[in-house]
């Protein structure tokens, strides 16, 4: 359960009600209940629809985002560049879901719906980390999308998305299928596991959701892999998504508090090198830093350690405890099997909860700390919706102050 979600009885949909810090007043959030999640209105996601259906009932709940950022030029002189992208609204008060990297830097937002109508939006909170931030607009009695569930998804699913390509293209619908699940993708703020799918991704489709076949939100479009130059084979119809089942808390603890709340450690790791596993070094998250005064401290650990289980998971790399770490809330404990010069040993540590803006600074140190391992390469979204390189497809930059 996330915060100020309530579960009851299977029925056609559920809500989720939160509770606005400043404001008080509850904003309600549609889920599907499909196979085990529980529904509390009459919205109907229970029947298979056609391409055509899922645009009409989702189109309205579209928006396209554009925004002003104030920069610097060569000459010293204050510029303002536009950029663009997509998104779609998830409470009828007036919350808007999309990519961090569509509206980073920005000094204004503007949200356009289907009928041509414009806002000015608040940018209430993001994670960088995620790529996503929540958007609030001044207007009552819009139509949401319903969530549904990323974890319910199979390779060979069908699958459409609603968006906004090149900035020009508005309200444009794609379709495809789910090609991967869990795919490992390095975009220039971080290592998220991702959907794939031939759904055609473009600039501008950024922020954008990508519906199942039941007319419900299964991902967050937020990249494609392309060809760095023409001199490279072309590459077609490999895009991306934020599976939604992954965010769901974190676009609660926003809406609740402002900001996102991150269960923590305080530990930096990296993968085991094979030159170190040439020695006997096990496969593990090799600890390289420990912060002083956190969890992992206080607990015990140590730089050089590698853990090699959590709470009985194997664990063979990085990516495994910061997976075991996100889901645990403040409060958990974690144990912590240990390989130490030569011996094992188990370390139990509790976990506590860290604000995002607190994590900022030790993230970006230890990004550019890791060294990471040799992959494909291709290229993603950068900040500002454009395609930058992904550079180590496989790198993943650690812990990010887990």
């Amino acid at each position: 359960m996330f915060a100020g979600i309530k579960y009851f009885a299977p029925a056609e949909s559920s809500t989720v009600s939160t509770k606005s810090s400043d404001s008080g007043k509850s904003t309600t959030l549609l889920t599907t209940n499909r196979e085990n999640v529980v529904n509390t209105t009459s919205v109907e996601t229970g029947t298979l629809m056609t391409a055509a259906q899922v645009y009409e009932q989702n189109v309205h709940s579209t928006v396209g985002i554009t925004t002003e950022i104030n920069q610097t030029n060569y000459f010293g002189y204050q510029t303002t560049a536009a950029a663009s992208g997509s998104g779609f609204i998830i409470s009828a008060d007036g919350y808007i879901l999309t990519n961090h990297h569509v509206i980073e830097g920005a000094s204004t937002i503007t949200v356009t719906d289907y009928d041509g109508k414009t806002y000015k939006a608040e940018l209430v909170g993001s994670d960088s980390s995620n790529d996503i931030a929540v958007l609030k607009i001044d207007a009552d009695g819009l139509t949401p999308v319903v969530l549904g569930s990323s974890d319910e998804m199979k390779v060979g699913d069908e699958v459409v998305a609603i968006g906004n390509p090149l900035g020009e293209l508005t309200f444009s619908l794609t379709q495809g299928v789910v090609s991967a699940l869990d795919r490992e993708v390095t975009t220039e703020n971080a290592t998220m596991n991702l959907i794939q799918t031939d759904c055609a991704i473009n600039s501008g489709n950024s922020g954008g959701a990508l519906f199942n076949m039941y007319g419900e939100v299964v991902g967050i479009t937020n990249a494609k892999y392309s060809s760095n130059s023409s001199n490279e084979a072309s590459i077609d119809n490999i895009g991306f998504a934020i599976p939604i089942d992954s965010i769901k808390e974190i676009v609660t603890s926003i809406i609740e508090k402002g900001y996102v709340t991150k269960p923590y450690i305080g530990i930096g790791v990296e993968d085991v090198s094979d030159d170190a596993a040439d020695y006997g070094i096990p496969a593990g998250a090799a600890v390289k830093s420990v912060t002083e005064g956190a969890p992992a401290e206080k607990a015990g650990l140590k730089v050089g350690d590698v853990i090699i289980d959590a709470d009985g998971k194997e664990i063979t790399g990085s990516s495994d405890l910061i997976a075991a770490v996100k889901t645990k809330a403040a409060g958990d404990k974690m144990v912590l099997k240990v390989y130490r010069q030569g011996e094992y040993v188990n370390v139990t540590v509790t976990v506590e909860e860290k604000k995002q803006d607190d994590e900022t600074a030790a993230q970006q140190e230890q990004q550019t700390e890791q060294n990471g391992r040799r992959g494909q390469s291709g290229n993603g979204f950068d900040g500002n919706d454009n395609y930058g390189d992904f550079g180590d497809f496989s790198d993943f930059p650690g812990m990010f102050g887990y």
